[in-house]
This record gives C-alpha cells, structure tokens and sequence, in this order.
C-alpha cells in the first residue's frame, strides 16, 4: 500500500521497507491551460550534499547535462520537454547500497527551464508529485502530492533523502519549498554556482 505524504513529512524507507536497495524517484505535473507562446520545459535534478548540507562541485548535481554521480549511485533517466502524458514525466533512479559514505543527503528538485524569458512559473503548474517505487518489485511506496502552494516560484525543492544518524538507513522528507530565481538561485541553496 502506497504511503501519501504531506510537505514537511518524514519517513523512513530502507529500515522500514527489508530489502529496499534501488528506487525509482518518480517526478510529474501537468501545466495549466495557459498559453503564452511557449511549452513548458521541467527539469528534474538531484543535489548531492555533503555532512554540512551543500554539495562540493559539479560533480554533486544530476541533472540532464550530467546523468550519472556518486559512483552511478544516482542516475537521471534523460530529459522530457513536453511533460505530456500521464504518469512519471522524469525519474531519477538510486542505489542506496552505492551512495559514497560522504553523501548524506540527496535533494531532489523541480525547475522549469528558460522561466524568465518564457514569463512562466509554479502557479502555471498543477498535479505535480513525487513517488518513490521499489525498482526491483516495481512497488510504489510513497507518494507526495504537491498541492497548488506555488505562485511566482521557479524552481521546488520536491523531497530529500537523507541518512539516519548512525548513517545506515535512509530516510525520505516531503520539502516542498519554492525559489524565485530558477536555477540559480537552488544551486546557490546548495552551495553551488550556476554559471
């Protein structure tokens, strides 16, 4: 039975869930019936980040530029720039059993591509979600439902996966938080410099 989570939520997955090595994160919306000349490109990315919480260079950011990180722990399955359909528009598959012992946590994260000069943002954006599935039994074990929280925001922070303190389980949190800023301003959030 699939889990449904409210932002802020936490819960544990490898300690409560035997067996739970790969998982699929599972990212999708839809656009609302807006038109402003342009279609809506959303990018799913992954911050790897360090004990201080701030990832140390390119190599810890997952993105459609740079599929694959930590030792191929962490895998972005390639980019979609249309989100039509039902389902999962992008997926970021992890290797719990393959994160390098330095990574304790992993940010996971929404930003709609070109935003500014495009004049789109988050309150654009409904039914967008996040589901963590089992990748070996292909069972959905939690889902996260966004909400419509979002107005001028261009990048969200969706949920993170983290450590436990003795570091040996992981752990999922339900984030949700908007940036104004795109890009930008989520890889300075992370430590990172986007240019």
């Amino acid at each position: 039975m699939t889990i449904s989570l409210s932002k802020g939520q936490r819960i544990d997955l490898t300690k409560t869930n035997p067996g739970l090595s790969k998982a699929i994160i599972g990212l999708g919306w839809d656009t609302n019936k807006y038109s402003g000349g342009h279609s809506f490109d959303l990018d799913a990315s992954a911050f790897l980040l360090h004990a201080d919480g701030k990832a140390k260079g390119i190599d810890d950011f997952i993105f459609y530029n740079n599929l694959v990180g930590a030792g191929g722990s962490i895998q972005h399955t390639g980019d979609n720039r249309t989100g039509d359909g039902d389902g999962d528009d992008e997926q970021i598959k992890v290797d719990f059993s393959k994160i390098p012992a330095h990574i304790h946590r992993v940010g996971i994260a929404v930003t709609i591509h070109d935003s500014t000069n495009r004049n789109q943002n988050f309150g654009q954006v409904s039914n967008a979600f996040v589901r963590l599935v089992d990748e070996i039994t292909n069972r959905e074990i939690l889902r996260y439902d966004l909400g419509e929280d979002f107005s001028v925001e261009t990048a969200v922070v969706i949920c993170e996966l983290y450590r436990d303190s003795q570091g040996q389980d992981w752990k999922f949190q339900a984030v949700g938080s908007g940036f104004q800023g795109g890009l930008q301003a989520l890889c300075k959030n992370y430590g990172l410099d986007a240019e």
